[in-house]
């Protein structure tokens, strides 16, 4: 379950990261999907804006589309990429 702390932690992330570069990964439906570069351009109360490096268009996602994990974000550390939340870890029911 989403909790609104994790929306507002998120949130304060990618403040942080305005500016950074980044990789968007995503699906397109069909077993199309797609991983683009792009940089974090602005951040609003409900959405962030990223602008894409290949055609410099500016794409919007919320802040629940990478928590209900529908996009995933890598974040350039400077030497490499690295999530912007953990990978999901599997629940092994007893």
């Amino acid at each position: 379950m989403i909790c609104q702390k994790d929306i507002t932690n998120l949130k304060t992330d990618i403040d942080e990261k305005i500016g950074q570069k980044i990789i968007v990964k995503g699906s397109l439906g069909r077993s199309k999907s797609f991983e683009k570069e792009a940089t974090i351009e602005k951040a609003y109360p409900n959405l962030f804006v990223i602008k894409f490096d290949e055609n410099n268009r500016n794409v919007s996602y919320s802040y629940t589309d990478i928590l209900t994990r529908t996009i995933e974000v890598d974040v350039f550390d400077g030497t490499g990429y690295s999530p912007l939340i953990p990978p999901k870890v599997p629940v092994m029911e007893v």
